[in-house]
């Protein structure tokens, strides 16, 4: 069924900013990304700028608007800071964008051929929920600093964390949509289901949601779409969709072969991460038995473990890295587990709705 949309991988992620400088600065210090591009008034570009940084197969491109009617300006202003584009590597962006439009796609921006002399890049983008977009890339004829507009910055004092690649993107869909947008990626762009997530699966005393994981054939693109259920109380899923005005991207994880040395890294560095109560890791082993991990060094750092019938995998959370409690960032580590930790769901609602409760949306 995937046969009509072979996807290469990620390409990256763009987010709209209201200061693309100040988040260049901030993802390069603090998560060890390094900047390797930026476009603006220097590059021919009067009404915007971006930087592009880079770390492992990751990049992370942060765009702000010069001017104040501008689709990035109203973005932010309506949303704050988050993610617009998610970029996809395809072979052929024509090909891509009639299959999917062919399907019902609703197609925001037509094949388009971007120039200059370093070549040809070709881009596509389709709408998907809120006002998020896939945008599909082909960089076969292309070697320039990421696209045309960009030029080239050589700073090679960044700091990386080890993060090497996006493990999913997990996007908040209002009550009634994950279904919808489930069957979007199915027929739409030939995903497969990988596994569902009830409201008994993932529920506290107070709150609860549903989730659906979607991916490719290759298995490479996974996209978890929560929705929140009926519960006592809001949501983190409710409080999401309250602050960012609509359905969007929740978080993005990100893989490392070393969860330890990259909490540790991000934690000098002053990022916050979800409280993880003492009483979790009391019953762990009894739950996930031995899985050759030292224990007390997990729960120092608040690292969470899960185990399924393909192996384990060790992850933790930071806290929304802007004043509205809307995007963060999941750092995985895999042991052939293919699962995205259902067993420490009920823990780390419970943190979340602390977290909740301390900012009056509970």
């Amino acid at each position: 069924m995937s046969d009509f949309l072979p996807i290469l991988g990620y390409d990256h992620l763009e987010f709209y900013v209201g200061n693309a400088r100040q988040a260049a600065h901030f993802y390069d210090k603090v998560f060890g990304f390094r900047p390797v591009a930026r476009s603006g008034l220097e590059t021919g570009v009067r009404d915007q700028a971006s930087y592009v940084l880079e770390q492992g197969k990751i990049r992370l491109v942060v765009t702000n608007a010069l001017v104040p009617d501008h689709e990035v300006a109203r973005h932010c202003a309506l949303h704050g800071d988050g993610v617009k584009a998610i970029g996809l590597r395809v072979p052929n962006v024509e090909q891509a964008i009639a299959a999917v439009k062919q399907r019902g796609a609703t197609v925001v921006q037509p094949p388009t051929c971007l120039e200059d002399t370093h070549g040809t890049l070709r881009v596509a983008a389709i709408e998907i929920y809120g006002d998020t977009i896939i945008r599909f890339v082909d960089r076969r004829d292309y070697g320039g600093a990421f696209a045309p507009g960009y030029m080239p910055l050589d700073d090679m004092h960044a700091r990386p964390i080890g993060v090497a690649a996006i493990d999913h993107i997990v996007g908040n869909v209002e009550r009634g949509m994950m279904d919808h947008w489930a069957r979007f990626y199915a027929e739409v762009m030939g995903f497969s289901q990988l596994c569902h997530f009830t409201d008994e699966d993932i529920s506290t005393e107070y709150s609860a949601l549903m989730s659906k994981v979607v991916q490719d054939e290759s298995g490479k693109i996974k996209f978890p779409i929560n929705e929140p259920a009926e519960g006592k109380k809001k949501s983190q899923i409710e409080e999401y969709l309250d602050f960012y005005r609509g359905a969007g991207v929740q978080h993005v994880a990100l893989a490392t072969a070393d969860i330890r040395k990259t909490v540790r890294e991000l934690r000098g560095r002053d990022v916050d991460f979800l409280f993880v109560p003492d009483t979790y890791y009391q019953s762990l082993r009894d739950r996930v038995g031995d899985v050759g991990e030292d224990m007390e060094s997990l729960q120092e750092l608040g690292i969470l473990v899960d185990r399924d019938v393909d192996g384990y995998l060790l992850q933790v959370f930071t806290q929304p890295v802007q004043d509205r409690p809307t995007l963060f960032f999941e750092i995985i580590e895999r042991h052939g587990s293919r699962g995205f930790g259902v067993g420490n769901f009920k823990a780390l609602f419970v943190s979340i709705e602390e977290e909740q409760a301390r900012r009056g949306n509970l």
